[in-house]
């Protein structure tokens, strides 16, 4: 029983599982600021086209009601997160990028022929000018 509890510390104590944690919490109060965003600036402003409050659109079908305004609501959060997060991928991908680049343009692609001292590919065994092993 031991092991087990060890083996799922050594888990939780992982680096990628706190950081996963830490942007779920964070994710989670950013949709919150997303939410009053919506509900607070942007379905105002739509119901004044409208004359009404958008997330209080409802259309009653018998006695039910379908609150058609909340779900635009949810759809124009959805848009704004996923276009938020789209923007913080990319951002993140171009540093990404731009650090492998360094990183492949800084690797050495010739060597010199310690015999004859050409310029030889790195991958060469053997110099193509004096046929020396390296």
């Amino acid at each position: 029983m031991k092991s087990f509890f060890d083996e799922f510390k050594k888990f939780i104590l992982r680096g990628n599982v706190i950081d996963l944690a830490v942007g779920v919490i964070i994710g989670g109060a950013f949709q919150a600021i997303i939410k009053s965003l919506v509900d607070d600036v942007i379905s105002p402003v739509i119901g004044l086209f409208a004359n009404t409050d958008l997330s209080g659109m409802v259309a009653k079908v018998g006695d039910v009601e379908i609150r058609w305004g909340a779900f635009v609501t949810a759809i124009i959060n959805f848009i704004i997160m996923a276009f938020v997060i789209f923007l913080i991928v990319r951002t993140i991908n171009k540093v990404v990028e731009k650090t492998k680049k360094k990183e492949e343009e800084e690797a050495p692609k010739t060597k010199i022929c310690p015999r004859c001292r050409s310029e030889i590919d790195i991958e060469a065994t053997r110099c193509p000018h004096c046929t020396s092993e390296l």
